[in-house]
């Protein structure tokens, strides 16, 4: 017989919430058996939730995670999916990187206003 997990197995393992769980089958990016209202996650399932968390994890969208998913089904298979993600994360490592020189730049500028805040604080005699 296959082994299922249940919402409740898997929100547990994963530690995230039954919306969360429903949310990425609303999305289309996991699809459980039905038996009734019950919801029915094969190992397949886990995978994709445990591929689709690290991904969210990582800064993707849930759109891209989607589009990596659909490569993955659609040819060139593995193939192509292990091509496109290689591109999203060197995309995504850019944007890091742009924003941690942005990071960098704008705490430059907090540090040179706060040093002319204190010079001109020192010149009109009130001290800190």
């Amino acid at each position: 017989m296959d082994k299922y997990y249940t919402i409740t197995e898997l929100t547990r393992e994963f530690g995230v919430s039954t919306r969360t769980l429903r949310f990425y089958e609303d999305e289309g990016l996991i699809h459980p058996e039905r038996r009734g209202r019950t919801r029915l996650f094969r190992p397949a399932d886990r995978r994709l939730i445990q591929e689709i968390l690290r991904g969210r994890r990582i800064g993707f969208t849930i759109s891209e995670i989607r589009e990596i998913i659909q490569v993955y089904k659609d040819p060139p298979g593995e193939m192509g999916q292990l091509q496109l993600l290689m591109k999203k994360v060197n995309e995504k490592r850019e944007d890091l990187r742009q924003k941690r020189k942005d990071i960098d730049e704008t705490l430059t500028e907090l540090d040179n206003v706060e040093e002319a805040c204190l010079t001109r604080l020192a010149e009109i005699g009130v001290g800190t």
